[in-house]
């Protein structure tokens, strides 16, 4: 923004709250959750959701856990009307779960809502009108303080009446004064307190208060001393659920919700993965995974993330971000290099830890959940490109493809394989780098190559093994045989038969191959020259001993290379 920019706006008016007790406060427990997916979330769509869909969406909100789901604005549009009445008519609508409904304070409209929720077993009537004194100004044209009070007053007395319409309806009465954020506190105090006076609510029948942070204009610690400074003044607050409905203009919904608990609110209202009217409702997929992960159970099931996030996506027509927490495609993988070897470590120390203690507390670098309780894999997790590190690699080799390399192979191969992620300028899938390092450093045959052998077991001299191998050297086949106390050692003598001995064999190691055909074994080599270079090479093959014989001869040819 351009500094002469800077004058059209002002600083946000604090609250006055010296002795604000949320900052001391512990979330300890789950808020009530209502969803507003099927009508804030759906009016702020390019393309509005059928009937049908909303009815798939509905059930999916059921599925999840919501037992208080906005249906609509049925008094706006057929549309929203009749998706209700398939609700009640076709007797959609679970016995614990609560429909509400939003509608103007103005009287057609409220009439036109009880005709839509008759026959509903339970109803959340939630009328509103606008407060504040730009709202007042601009949109109700220098309207006074008590007609906007008044609007308000005027639509609970007729929400009153009309409950005795609707006998085997249920009517619970949500009031909320819309533009809340930027409404003057003690306005907002006298148009709730005159509502809270027609409806007269009692502790087993409450009413609901939603504070809406409908235009955030200011930080997450002002909405939580608004909301507790509402919670100290409303009448009758044993009454009262205080609900909350933030917006994200300045990106910190979450945040302003979380602090909004912590002073006292009781009920949130939200969508799933955010959508909403410009930035955003809250995200509610995001504040109970929230909760979640310090242990707090929140009633919602988010085990099948994915699934969710697929009928949210094919309803909605929206796409959920790649960095939106949990849900996104990419936020539980790390391209670092020192990302991926924590990450490696941790998940390896956790699976020895559950071995012995199955209730260890969670506990892996970089990640907050464990994925496997949203439905996510492990083997998603890390992902290969240029800045990816050694322990990546190995991970994606094990994890994916059932390589366990030693530990000092990590350097070598990882470096090869981030440098072709760097040259291709991208990152390379798993099966890629399955093929990069096949390519690289298994089964290499050139100069050198093993095509045969025969071990022999020594009948004199007891331990001693005599190996014959065919081997091809630069096209030419020779056969050479050794004597050794093993197959390797065996075969290293060969090679010094005919001059090729110019290492010694500083590491060995083998292992079935995990996740892939059952005949086949790897083996991994580790040689140092004479002048000191050390490197590793790889051999699969069927048999564990060719297998180390490969292994052997991929390290010569890459001390060649």
């Amino acid at each position: 923004m351009h500094p002469t920019s800077l004058a059209k706006y002002r600083p946000f008016p604090p609250v006055s709250l010296p002795d604000r007790t949320w900052p001391n406060q512990t979330l300890t427990h789950a808020p009530l959750w209502c969803s507003v997916d099927l009508r804030d979330g759906n009016q702020a769509l390019p393309q509005p959701m059928s009937i049908d869909e909303k009815l798939e969406f509905f059930d999916l909100l059921v599925r999840v856990g919501f037992k208080q789901i906005e249906v609509g604005f049925p008094s706006a549009a057929d549309t929203e009307f009749n998706f209700l009445r398939r609700l009640i008519d076709e007797n959609r609508i679970p016995e614990d779960v609560t429909i509400q409904v939003l509608v103007q304070t103005r009287e057609t409209l409220i009439r036109r809502t009880f005709d839509a929720i008759d026959g509903a077993k339970r109803a959340i009537v939630h009328i509103y009108n606008s407060t504040s004194p730009l709202q007042r100004r601009v949109t109700f044209g220098d309207a006074t303080r008590e007609s906007i009070k008044q609007i308000a007053v005027d639509g609970a007395e007729l929400v009153k009446k009309l409950v005795p319409t609707v006998p085997r309806t249920e009517v619970l009465l949500q009031y909320s004064p819309e533009s809340f954020s930027d409404t003057e506190l003690d306005f907002a105090l006298e148009c709730c307190n005159a509502v809270i006076d027609v409806w007269q609510p009692t502790p087993h029948r409450k009413m609901i208060v939603n504070l809406p942070d409908t235009v955030q204009w200011t930080t997450p610690n002002i909405h939580a001393d608004m909301i507790e400074w509402m919670g100290r003044h409303l009448k009758n607050r044993d009454s009262i659920l205080i609900s909350l409905h933030t917006h994200n203009d300045r990106g910190t919904g979450v945040a302003a919700t979380e602090l909004g608990l912590m002073a006292g609110a009781d009920r949130v209202e939200g969508t799933l993965f955010g959508n909403g009217e410009r930035t955003g409702n809250l995200d509610i997929v995001v504040v109970a995974l929230n909760l979640n992960s310090h242990g707090i159970a929140t009633g919602l099931d988010f085990s099948d993330l994915q699934s969710i996030r697929n009928v949210y996506e094919r309803v909605t027509r929206l796409s959920v971000p790649e960095r939106q927490p949990y849900a996104g495609e990419l936020v539980f993988t790390a391209f670092s290099g020192s990302h991926q070897d924590a990450i490696k470590k941790g998940l390896d120390r956790r699976e020895e830890d559950i071995a012995t203690d199955s209730n260890i507390p969670w506990g892996v670098p970089y990640l907050t959940i464990d994925p496997q309780d949203i439905g996510r894999s492990y083997e998603a997790i890390i992902r290969i490109n240029s800045q990816s590190g050694k322990g990546g690699v190995a991970y994606v080799l094990d994890r994916e493809h059932g390589f366990d390399l030693p530990k000092t192979m990590h350097p070598q191969v990882g470096k090869r394989i981030y440098d072709l992620a760097d040259e291709h300028g991208r990152e390379l899938a798993t099966d890629e780098i399955r093929e990069a390092f096949f390519h690289e450093f298994v089964n290499l045959t050139s100069p050198l190559d093993v095509t045969d052998y025969e071990l022999v077991h020594h009948t004199t001299e007891r331990g001693q093994v005599q190996c014959k191998a065919v081997v091809t050297l630069n096209g030419e086949v020779k056969t050479i045989q050794g004597l050794g106390n093993g197959p390797i050692n065996s075969f290293v003598h060969a090679l010094e038969g005919i001059g090729l001995k110019d290492f010694k064999v500083t590491d060995y190691r083998s292992h079935a191959v995990r996740g892939g055909s059952d005949a086949n074994a790897a083996a991994y080599v580790q040689l140092q020259s004479d002048d000191g270079r050390i490197l590793w090479g790889a051999g699969v093959d069927p048999s564990i001993e060719m297998a180390g014989l490969k292994a052997l001869v991929t390290a010569w040819n890459l001390l060649r290379a």
